[in-house]
């Protein structure tokens, strides 16, 4: 992973400190380390709920919804590999913080396995509550038809 503190001149009126910045790609790579292993539950316990998420479907709609941690859990079980694909992530991420416990996080990310490799732009709003971090909205392409269901 890399983790980039270039804010695309951006100004939010907050500069992080180093600080700041080390505990959220901290946070990332404990959380891209679940996702590796296929750990759904690992991976929601890392989550403020209810959580937003913002996507599109595949009619051209905008589709936006507020989850329980247990509707969460159920989508990302069903999604994560079951650790039979041999996930392999590669991840650019730039926050942009817009208080020492507000940032949004833009990714570009690569997943590869063995059938194939898929590139993917999102973006997350992270919260620190009681020091820790916690991914509260995700707003990524393509999963507007999921969150239908």
């Amino acid at each position: 992973m890399t983790f980039s503190n270039q804010t695309h001149g951006i100004a939010t009126g907050y500069t992080p400190t180093a600080d700041d910045l080390k505990s959220l790609e901290c946070w990332f790579a404990r959380y891209d380390e679940r996702a590796e292993k296929s750990d759904a539950e690992g991976m929601v316990n890392m989550g403020m709920f209810p959580m937003n998420l913002v996507s599109d479907d595949s009619e051209g709609n905008g589709v936006a919804a507020q989850w329980t941690r247990d509707q969460y859990l159920k989508m990302l079980a069903h999604e994560v590999p079951d650790g039979s694909a041999d996930l392999k992530t590669e991840s650019v991420r730039t926050p942009v913080f817009l208080s020492a416990q507000l940032a949004l996080v833009f990714t570009e990310a690569t997943m590869t396995t063995k059938d194939g490799t898929v590139k993917m732009h999102y973006a997350d709003v992270l919260v620190k509550s009681d020091g820790e971090w916690a991914y509260q909205t995700m707003v990524q392409s393509g999963w507007g038809d999921a969150m239908k269901g």
